[in-house]
């Protein structure tokens, strides 16, 4: 069986970068979440009647996606719309299809 090396410091980083995108994903409501903001932006009072959470945890996982960049927010008022950022994820996902094609090459 080969193994995968990585050759250099920028195959390393995003190496990091896609295993730290495969954490952040990794967890069930979080997957769920980018699921359901693929149909569109909603408010978390939306979102989190789709999750078996409650509304702080619900929001508590909305901030870990936003924090790795893969949403975005917008205020209106009080409330708080999320929306899929498509450019990160588009760019999580081409660096994991890069590496799941690179492997035993």
């Amino acid at each position: 069986m080969k193994t995968f090396s990585c050759k250099n410091k920028k195959t390393n980083h995003e190496l990091k970068k896609t295993a730290d995108f495969l954490r952040v994903i990794s967890e069930e409501n979080r997957l769920l979440l980018l699921c359901l903001l693929k149909k569109g932006e909603m408010c978390v009072c939306e979102i989190w009647q789709y999750l078996d959470l409650p509304q702080n945890l619900t929001s508590y996982h909305l901030k870990a996606l936003k924090d790795f960049g893969l949403i975005n927010d917008r205020k209106e008022g009080l409330k708080v719309y999320y929306s899929i950022n498509k450019k990160e994820l588009t760019k999580f996902n081409s660096l994991l299809n890069k590496f799941l094609q690179s492997y035993g090459k």
